[in-house]
């Protein structure tokens, strides 16, 4: 719970959660869900299953219910407070900066780890590497707890696991170290960690180039 509350729902993050439910719907309802997902979920830039579009498409696919949800439920309780303090247009450049830049990262992160699984265990084993998906609206999510962070550094969230109040500064330094040494660990595999750390740092690099345009202030 963030101790801000807002009167409505702004019309991007409205626009952002319906997308994103729809596609799940399509996803998961309609007889040609798979080939959705095979053809615009990210995939490793080694593989034939790659295109260059994905890096934006692949932010509106999710793996199931709870994926979305989290993923809807943060975009909404942070989004709401960032657009209308950044306005619709700038909060959906923001956004969407995140969520290309998390892919970028992932891209890099991935094709580094196929390079070496070829090297280290062979062709066949490394090959595995490039039929599996990256979705999820997360990075871009992130990149909002981030920006949040930036903004209202002193903003008390309550978190539920475990039921501890923090400052949002801490907050966000704490889960960005954690996806560090979660993506250099290689612990919750599955998870791309350092998308999630992608989504942080360009949005970092982007509020701090509006910062010194004098489009923000903080």
């Amino acid at each position: 719970m963030i101790f801000q509350e807002r009167p409505s729902t702004p019309p991007i993050v409205k626009n952002l959660i319906i997308a994103n439910c729809v596609a799940l719907l399509a996803t998961t309802l309609l007889p040609f869900g798979d080939a959705i997902i095979e053809r615009f979920a990210l995939f490793n830039a080694a593989g034939p299953l790659f295109h260059s579009y994905q890096v934006f498409t692949y932010m509106f696919l999710h793996g199931g219910v709870s994926h979305l949800f989290f993923n809807m439920f943060a975009l909404w309780m942070f989004g709401r407070t960032l657009e209308y303090e950044l306005g619709s247009q700038r909060f959906f450049t923001y956004y969407m900066v995140c969520g290309v830049g998390a892919a970028l990262i992932q891209l890099g992160v991935s094709y580094a780890e196929y390079v070496h699984l070829a090297e280290s265990a062979g062709m066949y084993a490394a090959t595995r590497l490039l039929a599996i998906p990256t979705v999820g609206a997360s990075g871009a999510v992130f990149g909002l707890l981030l920006a949040f962070g930036v903004l209202h550094p002193n903003n008390r969230i309550m978190l539920i696991f475990p039921p501890v109040v923090l400052k949002a500064k801490w907050f966000v330094l704490i889960y960005g170290l954690l996806e560090l040494l979660f993506g250099v660990s290689g612990y919750q595999a599955g998870v791309a960690h350092f998308a999630h750390l992608g989504g942080m740092i360009w949005g970092f690099g982007l509020l701090y180039w509006w910062r010194k345009k004098r489009k923000i202030y903080f």
